[in-house]
């Protein structure tokens, strides 16, 4: 089975949260909520470390000012040079 996107998992999230706060939910409904909330945060995490460490940064002056630590991980995915 693939593995939900963030968008189908915030939807269920969003549809179990609107029944919360109209009729609540039951404990398996809770269970499903958690579930996905941390599925949800797993893949957030995931994506915004890999935008990190994709990023490079220049300062005004057009030199490469990327943090050391971020070099390194892009240097040892090859997506670095230096």
């Amino acid at each position: 089975m693939a593995e939900p996107t963030m968008d189908s998992l915030l939807a269920r999230i969003n549809e179990l949260a609107h029944k919360n706060k109209t009729d609540g939910l039951t404990d398996e409904e809770t269970a499903e909520r958690d579930h996905l909330r941390k599925q949800y945060l797993k893949l957030f995490r995931e994506s915004f470390r890999s935008q990190v460490e994709m990023m490079q940064v220049y300062d005004k002056a057009g030199k490469e000012v990327t943090p050391e630590k971020v070099r390194q991980i892009q240097r040892d995915k090859g997506l670095r040079d230096d």
